[in-house]
């Protein structure tokens, strides 16, 4: 025997929430479903189906800032803005991030086979 759990809908029917307890008794916006009911199935999976494509667009962000520096460093190269023209936070993660590399760049040189 499966228990309920708590959906909200919209105008057009479809749920937009749910819940283990719908709060205030006196909100009627919250029905009870069973759990396994297939609209409340259906919900879930869109919302692990949203999850995972947000997993998948969170995972490129660490590669695509990597090419938005080399971008920066570029146009900075070829006298096309000035470092100085870049907001002071900006200026100030760039320079953070380009230690931390020089630092990686460093311990990675002095762990490599070729030491004696």
């Amino acid at each position: 025997m499966s228990t309920g759990i708590y959906a909200r809908k919209n105008a057009d029917g479809h749920i937009v929430a749910l819940s283990r307890n719908p709060g205030d008794p006196a909100d009627h916006a919250w029905n009870i479903l069973p759990n396994d009911a297939p609209e409340v199935l259906e919900f879930i999976e869109e919302l692990v189906g949203q999850e995972r494509a947000d997993d998948i667009l969170r995972d490129s962000d660490l590669p695509f800032v990597r090419v938005l520096e080399d971008v920066i460093d570029l146009l900075i190269e070829r006298s096309v803005i000035r470092f100085t023209d870049l907001p002071l936070p900006a200026q100030t993660k760039l320079l953070q991030r380009r230690g931390r590399r020089m630092q990686q760049q460093g311990l990675q040189l002095l762990g490599g086979e070729d030491l004696i």
